[in-house]
């Protein structure tokens, strides 16, 4: 292959997002095809998107009072049936290990799909006393789910994820942990990921499964399908029950502890894909993009170019700016179009006559914009412009999204919405089998409640609405 050949071509973002997602996650070398269907290998490009969503989410929990540890990947069967809304509702997606050691195994084992079950046997020995409340566990962890119909990030058999479980001596408290924790997810999608989210209640039929509420964060895609990016959960009492989670109150008296979890996952990469990607490819937030700039030398063998190319890496190195030195063979235009696409926030140019002149160009990927800047004090400029990418790109996807959300009265107004790619609020009575027909006839379900709005009518029924729901197809 010709050296100056470009990046091969994706598919057409407005014409066919599906297959321009899957050209994405493999040209971009986010991610492979792993031999068992459904699963994916995490290549480093990916992997390192990952580590810095770890990295900002792990201090945000740390800060808030909890720690990590590890629970096993494998659970006994036995636990699932405990609680018997959470095992009807894995039930499905549950891989199931039979055998070991070549022999069959007196007990089926249940490879991870979530550990609510395992953290509640752990628990109720852990706890003893009020004084041992609240406990504030994460752990980072892969989980599976036996899925049949996948798609790299967003739903895989196997993915990986965290997954926080705290118990408490109250509801009161159990309630603030679960809200607060939405409240952290939110916080970081937006000021992390750059992608702006709407939070609420989910209802009864979109709740998790052993949960007495769940609150999730939903975020617009470019095709104006919703992704579900994380969910809090209140569990009440319902595991404390199932696993006997007591402890010895102040009063000398035996009580059940509350519970919560919460979790988001690698889906959150395939978030950043279809929230911000465009024609040329990815556009990742600086927060967590593996690179945040890249030097591309012009006529790299004149003068000295690459002595400063050099300079300029090691004072962004120094300055705290995850940057790449691209010195290879390749044309600068291949490497535009290649780091174009992999997303960079910000690309320096710099050829003899930007030296001579004292400045070099920069590229800003978001907006495909391009700013000459001196190259005297060049680290805090780029740190200065990293910052304001950050924060673009968040008000573009702020306003991209509120600009495609609608109301409706009736099915119709639904169904034309959501065919249009919006999210649509239109008022529910509260019955579910309203709740039903619109997913039938639209493709659409209810994301969350909208808070502190209300509707006359019922969209479906017409009858008087208890609620306003945020209505979308979904991912």
């Amino acid at each position: 292959m010709a050296k100056d050949i470009f990046v091969e071509q994706i598919a057409d973002i407005d014409s066919d997002f599906p297959q321009w997602y899957t050209d994405i996650v493999v040209k971009t070398k986010l991610v492979d095809y792993g031999p068992v269907k459904g699963t994916m290998v995490i290549r480093p490009y990916g992997y390192a998107i990952w580590e810095n969503i770890q990295r900002e989410l792990d201090k945000r929990f740390k800060a808030t009072g909890h720690e990590n540890a590890y629970f096993p990947l494998l659970i006994p069967m036995s636990y699932f049936t405990k609680e018997a809304e959470h095992v009807e509702g894995f039930a499905p997606e549950v891989a199931v290990v039979t055998h070991a050691g070549g022999e069959e195994l007196a007990e089926p084992l249940a490879i991870r799909p979530t550990s609510e079950t395992i953290f509640g046997n752990m628990y109720s020995k852990w706890l003893q006393s009020y004084r041992d409340l609240p406990i504030k566990i994460n752990q980072w962890a892969n989980v599976m789910r036996w899925e049949k119909t996948t798609r790299p990030f967003l739903r895989t058999s196997e993915f990986l994820w965290q997954e926080g479980h705290t118990a408490h001596a109250s509801e009161e408290e159990a309630v603030e942990e679960t809200m607060a924790m939405l409240g952290v997810y939110k916080e970081f999608a937006e000021n992390c990921l750059a992608i702006p989210v709407l939070t609420g209640k989910k209802t009864e039929k979109e709740k998790f499964a052993g949960a007495v509420a769940t609150y999730g964060m939903e975020a617009m895609m470019k095709d104006g399908k919703s992704l579900q990016a994380g969910t809090s959960h209140y569990l009440g009492q319902n595991f404390s029950k199932a696993f006997d989670i007591k402890y010895l109150d102040k009063d000398g008296v035996q009580k059940l502890a509350y519970t919560t979890s919460w979790g988001v996952s690698t889906r959150l990469i395939g978030a950043l894909i279809m929230a911000h990607g465009d024609k040329r490819g990815l556009v990742l937030p600086p927060v967590v993009a593996p690179v945040q700039v890249v030097i591309v030398p012009i006529a790299a063998k004149k003068g000295n170019v690459l002595e400063v190319c050099g300079n300029i890496r090691d004072k962004l190195e120094a300055a705290g700016v995850r940057v790449v030195l691209d010195d290879g063979e390749q044309s600068p235009g291949w490497k535009f179009n290649e780091w174009e696409m992999k997303g960079v926030p910000l690309r320096i140019e710099l050829g003899p006559r930007d030296i001579e002149e004292g400045k070099a160009l920069i590229f800003r990927r978001d907006d495909l914009t391009k700013t000459p800047v001196n190259l005297e004090g060049i680290a805090g400029s780029v740190a200065a412009l990293l910052d304001i990418v950050q924060k673009d790109m968040l008000n573009a996807a702020r306003s991209r999204r509120d600009e495609r959300i609608v109301y409706a009265e009736d099915m119709a107004g639904i169904l034309k919405g959501v065919e249009g790619g919006n999210f649509v609020k239109a008022g529910w009575c509260g019955c579910r089998e309203c709740e039903d027909k619109i997913k039938a006839e639209t493709a659409a379900t209810a994301r969350v409640y909208a808070e502190g709005e209300s509707a006359e009518k019922c969209a479906v029924c017409g009858k008087k609405a208890a609620h306003m729901i945020i209505y979308a197809r979904a991912y």
